[in-house]
């Protein structure tokens, strides 16, 4: 999806079209979490600092974020996705990967099945889509960036080699900010520069992942396109304008964000084992601690009481703390939720 936060509260609010518009908060703490295209112009960025993109781009507009109705909205283009292929991959909430071998639809051609697929999600959502195609994961995550918004790249067999020696690094899906600066440093600065490093070479500089840099760069990416039904974790944090320094205000924040952890679960229907107590210092030094209870989170008592004995396990005393995030782990869907949804039915 192009710009997904961004676009749907142009969606929602007509008043934002055309307009550059930053989800998140406006604050010195806070950093933007979504941008629309129109503040990409400035060089506006998610995971931005706010007090940045309002001095790039002195228009900006802040929007809170809705994280339930981007729910909502990514679960109708999944279901659009899943017409079309029942092997599909969530990579985040707004992309996925989709292997088209079995043509549900009997199409015949993956860049008609995308077309579709694109011109489906306008007509349900109101939203444009990019969509990448090609014969490996790698080389289909790096098309669907090529020609955004509202496009559509093909990378064939016969153009790969090219493309990929021509790439730079930093555009190589799985290699961030930090290993392409390495690689800058060690002379790699395209696809063909790293076409050039042995196995060996590779491995001793990045690790393990010097045997998927190995292959990338010559088109081998074998990875199967895994069908993922169930969320790893969901969470909540906030990032304070100013820090928290006293035991009340800690045990406020917490609460606060516990209740709209819970809200989320329950909007989700999904429940989970494992607590996560996550604080960022003033001096962005960073800790978490989990616990893990012998029965499913089912109500807000029981998520309280847990992130409370975490709480009370840290010697947080002369501290200044700059955020504060609870999250939820070892999940399964809520059974006894959704035996209360369906009974709705009937009445």
């Amino acid at each position: 999806m192009d710009a997904f936060f961004a676009s749907v509260e142009q969606l929602d609010n007509p008043d934002l079209k055309g307009k550059p518009v930053a989800v998140g908060g406006s604050g010195e703490r806070h950093v933007v979490a979504a941008a629309s295209y129109e503040a990409r112009k400035y060089g506006v960025r998610s995971a931005m600092p706010s007090v940045i993109a309002k001095r790039l781009c002195p228009d900006l507009i802040f929007v809170k974020h809705h994280f339930e109705r981007y729910e909502e909205i990514s679960e109708e283009v999944f279901q659009i996705l899943r017409d079309y292929s029942d092997l599909v991959e969530p990579l985040s909430i707004d992309e996925a990967f989709l292997d088209v071998t079995t043509d549900k639809k009997n199409i015949g051609s993956a860049t008609l099945i995308a077309k579709e697929i694109k011109k489906e999600i306008r007509k349900k959502t109101g939203l444009t889509a990019s969509a990448g195609i090609s014969f490996n994961k790698f080389l289909a995550k790096i098309a669907s960036d090529i020609k955004k918004p509202d496009g559509l790249f093909v990378i064939l067999p016969e153009d790969a080699e090219k493309f990929i020696e021509e790439l730079p690094v930093e555009k190589f899906f799985g290699i961030g900010k930090v290993t392409a600066e390495k690689m800058h440093n060690l002379g790699i600065h395209k696809g063909k520069d790293l076409k050039k490093w042995e196995l060996p070479d590779l491995v001793r500089n990045f690790g393990k992942t010097g045997k998927f840099y190995y292959d990338i760069c010559r088109g081998i990416d074998e990875r199967p396109v895994e069908v993922v039904s169930e969320r790893k974790s969901l969470g909540t944090e906030l990032t304070y304008e100013k820090d928290l320094t006293t035991r009340f205000e800690i045990i406020a924040e917490l609460y606060k964000i516990e209740k709209e952890l819970m809200e989320r679960m329950k909007i989700a229907g999904t429940t989970g084992k494992t607590v996560t107590l996550k604080i960022k210092f003033s001096d962005f030094r960073q800790i978490t601690r989990s616990r893990t209870l012998p029965d499913f989170i089912r109500d807000f008592d029981v998520l309280h009481r847990c992130v409370t004995e975490i709480r009370k396990s840290l010697d947080l005393a002369g501290t200044r703390i700059r955020l504060l995030g609870v999250s939820i782990s070892n999940m399964e869907p809520d059974q006894e939720e959704e035996g209360e949804k369906q009974l709705d039915l009937f009445r």
